[in-house]
């Protein structure tokens, strides 16, 4: 029996093995290395800067939309700070130098752009439903299953503490009689049913009457006639100071006519509130109710 030969074979054959073994390890390594890579996340409106910012880890934000600085429009200036911005009116190539995994846009962001991201193989997240404090619950789901389980006991813990104050809130006001107002707007629209302003008034003590007595939904033309004939008892301005916001309507009809112009009736609320999406609505929702039902507070 030739036992060289059987040894060299053998041999051989661990060998053969152990390459295989080597080359399929570093095959899998491979696999599992690119399976973890960072998610890198960039948000192009300011809607998804404040969900953003409320779930994910500070290594997984790569920029936030021009807007999350801007206090007109954030509920986070603050820690926006921390953060890249987009530059405003930015194409593609200004989200992409970010190097991101994942883009979050909204319904209304253009879609050349959307386009332009997903033939780079980004994944995009297209946020399409924010009327209500449900469906900002939902998104903030959504975009924590994407980041991972740290970031989804996060949204967790976000929602229970905005339910807790939301119903709080509706304890306080229990039986309140609601005040009659409206929203004004130097564009000439005002916002009736299904807006983020009758979302305030329903969790607020406020009955909108663009909505109860003028029947609109949604945005739509100022009805500068019958408008005179509504029982406005205050106008919800947004600002800083209660003269400086009321000051633009006192010189544009309809609302000059309107008693509660003439008068001041306002209540007033951080500019930010009349527009967000995300669930730092509940803030609005306790501002709006503070200067509609000063009375339930003092107590």
């Amino acid at each position: 029996m030739n036992t060289d030969g059987h040894r060299f074979r053998g041999t051989a054959l661990q060998a053969c093995l152990g390459l295989s073994v080597f080359i399929c390890g570093c095959f899998l390594g491979g696999l599992k290395a690119e399976a973890a890579d960072p998610i890198r996340v960039v948000s192009q409106t300011v809607g998804t800067d404040e969900l953003l910012l409320a779930v994910a880890d500070a290594e997984q934000i790569a920029a936030l939309s021009h807007l999350a600085a801007e206090t007109e429009f954030s509920a986070v200036v603050a820690e926006a700070r921390d953060f890249p911005l987009l530059t405003k009116g930015g194409d593609a190539e200004t989200i992409l130098k970010y190097r991101p995994t994942h883009v979050l846009v909204a319904d209304y962001s253009r879609a050349d752009l959307v386009a332009q991201l997903e033939r780079a193989g980004i994944v995009v997240m297209k946020f399409t439903k924010y009327h209500t404090l449900d469906d900002a619950f939902e998104n903030l789901r959504w975009l924590a299953e994407v980041l991972g389980p740290e970031a989804e006991a996060r949204a967790e813990r976000v929602i229970a503490d905005t339910q807790a104050r939301s119903r709080a809130l509706a304890t306080r006001l229990d039986g309140v009689r609601l005040v009659k107002v409206i929203a004004p707007s130097t564009y000439g629209v005002i916002g009736g049913a299904g807006t983020t302003f009758q979302d305030l008034c329903d969790h607020a003590g406020g009955e909108n009457l663009a909505s109860t007595v003028g029947g609109l939904t949604g945005h739509e033309p100022t009805p500068r006639e019958s408008m005179l004939t509504w029982p406005v008892e205050k106008v919800v301005v947004a600002g800083k100071d209660r003269a400086m916001a009321l000051e633009p309507y006192a010189r544009l009809a309809p609302y000059q006519f309107m008693a509660a112009v003439k008068d001041g009736r306002v209540a007033l609320i951080e500019p930010w509130m009349m527009s967000t999406v995300s669930h730092h609505r509940v803030a609005a929702y306790e501002q709006l109710a503070r200067e509609l039902h000063p009375e339930v507070f003092a107590k």
